[in-house]
């Protein structure tokens, strides 16, 4: 989980904009959210025909066509970075192990995990403490690929190393280049951190205002010309990032200038090995189950409580806001995602844990670009087709054609036939125009099945306050939602099921829309296997029909 593309686009769009402005910031933190109703700002719960937003419908079909229906428990597991479990909107919806007796030490039921009363953390070692910040998957390999084949040359190597040379190679050219894109990068984010929040401050100062708003900005009517290009470049920023606020803007940038330090620091230190000190166990050895710790929480748990919200914080409390599944659907916690790339062992061990501990849908907002112990994470996603679960996984922010680029957990086994029970969702946004694929969206023909909304999705966030989100890190939970609403209400529907439902119900567009990250126009429906995002709406329909 390494910084993030759209952060990444948004601090090109800065550094492309900021320096024309003549004016030239400290980030505040998040105020706590009022104890009150704020669904009315999820967008994509909205319906496409009622209300002309490309949401999933989630509104309108639990008023018009699941209010006479009775639920039934459904299980999901969020593999993730860990969550507030302590959160208003998230507390009674948190999965418990009612086999296992809190606090106690022992290991009650016998499932080979102490005390794991809502689910499991693998970043975490016996003395309690977690795993933060990781390395990328390249940096593991080339950092062991210089010591084992030092000296080496492709025609010099083993018969029986070159498929791990080769790999080693491909991610040494890759890791080059990246560290010296990202050490730029750096270098040009820090330089301009300093100027946007003196450009901030003078804005407000000139504006007489303490809130650049886009009302506040809208109104002003400046007549120095750098101040009057400083709220037009102002403007388009917060319209293109749907930041509220010039404090919401600087808040983006400054997480993500603490990220591109990690990136540097951590993800691409050769030298960075903290499993080695906190989970004490060999990533290697693929046999190995029983480790890591239930907390939870993790250090950051940002991500994983903003993707639990959106699949299902409580929907009637009259506070926060509405998850798409209602109760009794319920959130199992496993913390397997750091701030860097996950590992393969974590994730195939993250898979099996929610498996046999009753989960029928896997949420999966993570990936990234090697795989080296691909063959592991496969062998999992086939005992969860055993078990009947649906696997949800985004598909990435890196703007892909996953047709050419990899991206992993892959939507395909290594033999290239389809994983039956696996979803692989890119992100939409709020509007049916150019902009209706998230720029930084991956998609595929083939590797893509459905687009969900993924740009600025509000949702739960730490300490009980809620705020907007984007990625196909939101695109996931929310595909992850709708399923687990048609499980929920139509219990008899297997894994594959809810997937040809998804998939047959989603509503396709033939919208002229811009190629993520190119300049080319293509149709939208021409960039996943489906052409659409998903509706819930149809797919209950689609569902009833199944049913009778």
């Amino acid at each position: 989980m390494t910084i993030s593309p759209f952060r990444r686009w948004w601090f090109s769009l800065a550094l492309l904009t900021l320096p024309t402005l003549g004016l030239a910031q400290s980030v505040a933190p998040p105020a706590p959210a009022p104890a009150a109703d704020q669904s009315a700002a999820q967008w994509y719960l909205k319906d496409p025909q009622l209300d002309n937003v490309p949401g999933i419908g989630a509104t309108r079909a639990y008023a018009e066509l699941l209010k006479n229906l009775v639920p039934t428990p459904v299980i999901v597991a969020v593999i993730d970075s860990g969550i507030d479990t302590a959160h208003v909107d998230l507390k009674p919806v948190l999965w418990v192990n009612r086999g296992e007796i809190p606090r106690n030490g022992i290991d009650d039921d016998k499932n080979g995990y102490i005390d794991d009363v809502h689910g499991w953390n693998f970043l975490g070692g016996k003395d309690g403490r977690n795993i933060n910040a990781e390395t990328l998957e390249m940096t593991r390999i080339v950092a062991a690929g210089r010591k084992r084949f030092k000296g080496t040359t492709a025609k010099t190597v083993k018969v029986a190393d070159k498929a791990d040379f080769a790999l080693y190679q491909k991610a040494e050219k890759v890791y080059k280049t990246r560290l010296a894109e990202e050490t730029e990068r750096a270098g040009q984010v820090e330089s301009m951190a300093g100027p946007i929040t003196e450009m901030v401050a003078k804005m407000k100062q000139a504006l007489g205002t303490d809130k650049l708003d886009t009302i506040a900005l809208r109104n002003a009517r400046p007549e120095d010309p750098n101040l009057k290009r400083a709220v037009a470049g102002m403007l388009e920023m917060m319209r293109q990032t749907g930041s509220a606020d010039a404090d919401a803007l600087l808040k983006e940038l400054n997480a993500g200038l603490q990220q591109e330090r990690s990136l540097l620091d951590n993800s691409l230190n050769l030298n960075f090995d903290p499993r080695t000190d906190i989970v004490k166990d060999n990533p290697n050895d693929l046999t190995d189950r029983n480790y890591g710790n239930n907390d939870l929480h993790g250090p950051d748990p940002l991500h994983g409580t903003h993707v639990a919200g959106i699949i299902a914080a409580v929907r009637d409390n009259k506070i926060g806001v509405q998850g798409i599944a209602a109760d009794p659907v319920s959130i199992m916690v496993v913390r397997a995602v750091p701030d860097g790339d996950e590992r393969d062992k974590d994730i195939a061990n993250a898979i099996r844990y929610a498996v046999d501990n009753g989960a029928q849908i896997i949420n999966m907002s993570f990936g990234k670009e090697f795989s080296p112990q691909r063959a592991a994470v496969e062998a999992a996603y086939k005992y969860a087709a055993t078990k009947n679960v649906l696997l949800v996984h985004a598909a990435g922010n890196e703007n892909h054609n996953l047709d050419v680029a990899d991206n992993y957990p892959a939507s395909f086994y290594m033999n290239n036939t389809t994983v039956p029970n696996l979803l692989t969702v890119g992100a939409s946004g709020p509007k049916d125009n150019a902009a209706l694929t998230a720029n930084f969206s991956n998609y595929s023909k083939k590797g893509v099945d459905v687009f969900a909304p993924g740009v600025g999705i509000f949702s739960t966030l730490p300490g009980s306050i809620y705020g907007n989100e984007s990625g196909t890190s939101m695109a996931s939970p929310v595909t992850a939602g709708v399923a687990a609403v048609l499980k929920s209400y139509f219990p008899k529907l297997t894994a594959t099921d809810l997937k040809r439902i998804i998939m047959q119900s989603a509503r396709v567009h033939h919208t002229k829309v811009m190629v993520p990250g190119g300049e080319k126009t293509v149709d939208f429906s021409t960039l996943s296997v489906t052409g659409g995002v998903v509706d819930l709406y149809e797919a209950v329909k689609l569902a009833q029909k199944a049913s009778l």
